[in-house]
């Protein structure tokens, strides 16, 4: 799956896009899974539910967050993938953490989740042909190719992983 044009997803996205560096994607999307394991395999419970800022996520509700977003990717991927023309809603990533639970839930069950995830939508990302990852959706009144949205997924996740490192886990 080649790297998409700017012209194939909303400019609010560059800067995830940005962040994926070149190689394939898929090994991209794999070696992310076990960054995120590396970096949060000896945060302490109480490092877990540490938050920078008394407005801020916390490292449990971060990491939440990036399973949520996830999940969102992913689904618009497969509507996009099945060439589905109804554009679909955008969603407010505060609210979904406001109604989570996930200080409730361990730090290691929330890291074994995202990498289930992770190995199903690469399994999804695998059996998309070149010409259906150029296929167009709209989300949020946005347009997108689906392949743009693999580079968005990896993108989303190296910007957060950047966050860890500088603002949680010095």
């Amino acid at each position: 799956m080649k790297r998409p044009n700017k012209e194939e997803y909303a400019a609010y996205y560059h800067t995830y896009v940005d962040k994926v560096p070149e190689g394939e994607i898929i090994k991209i999307l794999k070696k992310q899974t076990d960054q995120i394991k590396k970096m949060l395999k000896n945060v302490s419970k109480k490092e877990s539910l540490f938050r920078y800022a008394p407005d801020k996520w916390s490292v449990r509700e971060l990491v939440g967050h990036i399973i949520d977003t996830e999940r969102v990717f992913a689904y618009r991927t497969l509507r996009f993938a099945r060439n589905d023309k109804n554009d679909l809603p955008g969603f407010d990533e505060n609210e979904y953490i406001r109604q989570s639970n996930y200080n409730d839930v361990k730090l290691k069950e929330l890291v074994e989740e995202f990498c289930a995830l992770r190995k199903s939508n690469i399994l999804m990302f695998k059996k998309i042909p070149d010409d259906v990852g150029l296929r167009k959706g709209t989300a949020n009144g946005n347009s997108f190719t689906v392949r743009a949205m693999a580079y968005i997924m990896a993108g989303h996740v190296n910007h957060h992983l950047s966050v860890l490192k500088e603002r949680y886990l010095k």
